[in-house]
């Protein structure tokens, strides 16, 4: 694995890019509400299980964008919208694993391994096909981000490219935390009280746009830019965190969606004429239930979806139920 500490996008060469063609696999940590990104708007048992945090119908303020009389696109993912209409989006409904339990860590190996188990495999599947793509020349992936994602790890060499800056702490990582450090009394009640100041912070401020960070898009822009040129890297990996939303799902998810509206379309943007032979697959570990909870959230389900996008797609559709 090589590092790149870059604080704006760099030139990646190969010696020889084999393929023209190109992938992105965007991970979302977290577990993304499927009926939230795309609210099947129709169905009226939805409004029934989210009295508080349904996504309005379309025409109303703040309502879904219609999609085909059922389903909706969140408006926050507006800048997607031209995509499906030009049939470069296939949005897939209740797209999930066959992992049932709750762990996110769990849930994620399992996503990246490419197996049916966690831990079946000590590499990622996006790795393995590297290598049989090029088995020579195996310089064909890129990583973005601060770390390599098992998805990507493997025999194969593939360097990784990371902002120089840190993000700041966002739920999943204060979440990863508490996992780890659960059996230590001192520094689990330091954070649980670390994170009821966080959470009242938030409640303070509940009328209020939260920050947005950019650094998913300053992500999809580097890729984008690198995956361009000629002899750039062909398969990518990056990632978006903060999508679990048990809490304050309606303005969490308002800015999560819009900055990966964002980044999707500043991807797109970069890559120029690459666009055409481009797919883009976004994927979370699971999704949430069809009900919401008591804090305005929603818990770990089955209510997932994917997103496939690019010029290589033939989108413009809904594929399930």
């Amino acid at each position: 694995m090589t590092a790149l500490g870059l604080a704006a996008p760099a030139r990646l060469a190969l010696a020889a890019a084999p393929i023209d063609n190109r992938l992105a696999i965007v991970i979302l940590r977290g577990g993304l509400d499927g009926l939230h990104a795309a609210p099947p708007h129709g169905d009226p048992r939805y409004r029934e299980l989210r009295p508080n945090i349904a996504v309005p119908a379309p025409g109303e303020p703040g309502g879904a964008l219609d999609l085909d009389g059922y389903f909706g696109l969140h408006p926050a993912l507006a800048p997607l919208l031209e995509m499906y209409q030009a049939g470069q989006m296939l949005i897939l409904p209740a797209a999930t694993t066959s992992y049932r339990a709750r762990s996110h860590f769990d849930g994620q190996n399992l996503l990246e391994n490419g197996t049916m188990q966690p831990h079946g495999a000590t590499d990622g599947w996006l790795n393995r096909a590297i290598v049989h793509l090029n088995g020579g020349d195996r310089r064909l992936g890129l990583a973005l981000g601060h770390a390599l994602p098992l998805i990507l790890r493997g025999p194969a060499n593939v360097p990784t490219c990371a902002p120089t800056s840190f993000p700041e702490a966002d739920e999943d990582l204060l979440s990863r935390l508490a996992y780890i450090y659960a059996n230590d009394p001192l520094f689990a009640a330091a954070l649980a009280e670390a994170r009821r100041s966080k959470l009242a912070t938030a409640g303070m401020n509940m009328g209020a746009r939260p920050r947005r960070r950019g650094q998913f898009k300053f992500l999809a822009e580097a890729a984008g830019k690198l995956m361009s040129a000629s002899d750039g890297p062909r398969i990518a990996a990056f990632e978006s965190t903060g999508w679990d939303t048990h809490f304050r799902q309606v303005d969490r998810l308002g800015v999560q969606l819009h900055d990966l509206a964002e980044g999707l379309a500043a991807f797109r943007a970069r890559l120029g004429p690459a666009w055409d032979r481009t797919a883009v697959a976004v994927v979370s570990e699971f999704g949430r239930t069809a009900a919401e909870n008591g804090s305005r959230g929603t818990d770990h389900g089955v209510g997932g979806i994917a997103l496939l996008l690019g010029g290589a797609v033939i989108g413009g559709r809904l594929a399930g139920a």
